[in-house]
This record gives structure tokens, sequence and C-alpha cells, in this order.
């Protein structure tokens, strides 16, 4: 399929922010610059909905972040980070992110997946069937190959990774 990206084209981003900051942490010990992934994802076209995923703790720290998300205009959808006998926590949207995804297609011409988990691929190919373009957006370092083969476009936020991210040594 060609990649089609045109100003009238109607786009929904999906945001699996647990998946982009623990790759901007591990890769580069940085913060996510979700401005401008979210700039980049969107590429000029016209914004339907832009979603964030994200994980709360019982501090609940991280309140001035999903107010920035917000500030910038992405919807944050959140979820209680679950602690386990014996420590183990566990937080992700995966499944919540894809159902979305799936949902609003119709309404778009393009799908934009912020994460680079190989679980989504096969949302990707349900939404393709449904004749919307998909695209991703993550760092290639730590992207799924089965991922990037599936999308329609990756864009890989490694190659000029001082653009996307906050802190970078």
């Amino acid at each position: 399929m060609t990649v089609i990206k045109n100003k009238e084209q109607r786009v929904g981003v999906f945001i699996d922010t647990q998946n982009l900051y623990h790759s901007a942490r591990n890769l580069y010990k940085a913060r996510v610059n979700f401005g401008a992934v979210l700039k980049e994802a969107v590429a000029g076209r016209k914004l339907v909905r832009a979603v964030a995923y994200v994980i709360t703790s019982e501090t609940g720290e991280e309140k001035n972040f999903f107010d920035a998300l917000e500030k910038l205009g992405i919807e944050t959808k959140t979820k209680d980070l679950q602690v386990f006998y014996g420590g183990f926590k566990k937080g992700d949207w995966d499944v919540g992110l894809a159902v979305d995804a799936i949902k609003f297609a119709p309404k778009l011409d393009a799908v934009v997946l912020v994460a680079g988990d190989g679980d989504y691929v096969p949302m990707v190919e349900y939404i393709q069937s449904m004749g919307t373009q998909v695209e991703a957006i993550s760092f290639g370092k730590s992207t799924s190959g089965k991922l990037r083969e599936a999308v329609d476009d990756f864009i890989d936020l490694s190659l000029n990774p001082k653009k996307y991210l906050i802190g970078m040594k």
C-alpha cells in the first residue's frame, strides 16, 4: 500500500505512554517530548483525536504530566497500577488502546499508533482490512520488526532523538 499523507486526511493518534516512556528511559535516560511526537504523528493533517493511555500510581505524582498532555490537546485515559502479592506490579493498556483504535478507524483516514510493541500487529492488520491506513511512530531500537513490517509507514524517533526527548544527555 502506498502511504498517503495530505492535509485533508482525518487522523487519530493512539499513544501507549508506558511503551514510549520506558523506551526513552532505557535507551536515552531521558523523557519523551510528547508535543514533538504528536506534531510528527499528525504531519499537518486534520487531528480528529489524540489519546494517551496512562497508568496512575498510588502516590498520584503523575498528575502534572497528565495535565501537560491535556494542554497539548491529548486526551488521557487512566488506569490504576495493579500491585500483586509479592510486590509484582503491572500496568498496561494494550487491549484498551486496540479497542479504541478499532472503534475509531471507520471515522479516520489514518490511525497513528505511538508504540513499538509487536502485540499490536493483529490490530494493525484488522484496521488495514477495513481500508484505513495504519502508521506507527516509536524508537526504532526498541520496536518490534513484525510491527514495522505490518504498518503502512513507520517513523523512527531514534533517527533524531534530540527532537523528541527532554533532558537527553
